[in-house]
């Protein structure tokens, strides 16, 4: 088990607090704004390749990233580092099924990328974010967890399922009459 600084699977809890959001008609803020991303990241995966003069190391197959209650899962995860006194985890690029979860959402899409030094999480390709039965398509998520502030993107028509828009289907509470 390897044991890294900040990861991608911070992103989870900040995609769906957009959701909530969303469906009150406010602008998304991320649930993720005040956590701790310095806490103990653990990776599991089937291998892994160091490569110390690129500055990374590849996790492959069955990749399972946990940092608190939020976990990812791909095929494949990228670390980028700086390793001028001592390893500093600079990027995590994910790809191939991404799907990250923490106990009330999930997100899934084809890709993921999170700059440590901007502290931006991006989400790309058939993004699909779950919250209960509440559910938005799109093609693109950036969160930005300096302001908490979490965007989604429809993207080009006819490349994404979302058709170029952003889509979203949200469950109402039911209420006394």
């Amino acid at each position: 088990m390897t044991r890294m600084k900040p990861t991608l699977v911070l992103f989870a809890a900040a995609a769906f607090a957009g959701v909530a959001a969303l469906a009150q008609a406010q602008e998304p803020v991320s649930a993720l704004k005040g956590h701790d991303a310095n806490a103990p990241v653990d990776v599991v995966a089937d291998r892994i390749e160091v490569q110390d003069r690129a500055d990374r190391a590849i996790f492959s197959g069955n990749v399972h990233v946990t940092q608190g209650e939020l976990t990812l899962d791909t095929v494949r995860l990228t670390v980028a580092y700086a390793s001028a006194g001592g390893i500093q985890i600079q990027r995590l690029d994910a790809s191939g099924g991404v799907v990250v979860k923490s106990p009330s959402e999930n997100a899934r899409g084809d890709f993921a990328v999170y700059d440590l030094d901007r502290k931006l999480i991006t989400l790309v390709g058939n993004v699909r974010l779950n919250r209960g039965e509440s559910q938005i398509l799109g093609s693109r998520l950036v969160i930005d967890l300096n302001s908490g502030r979490a965007v989604i993107d429809g993207g080009p028509a006819g490349v994404a399922q979302s058709g170029g828009r952003v889509r979203g289907h949200f469950t109402v509470p039911k209420r006394g009459s």
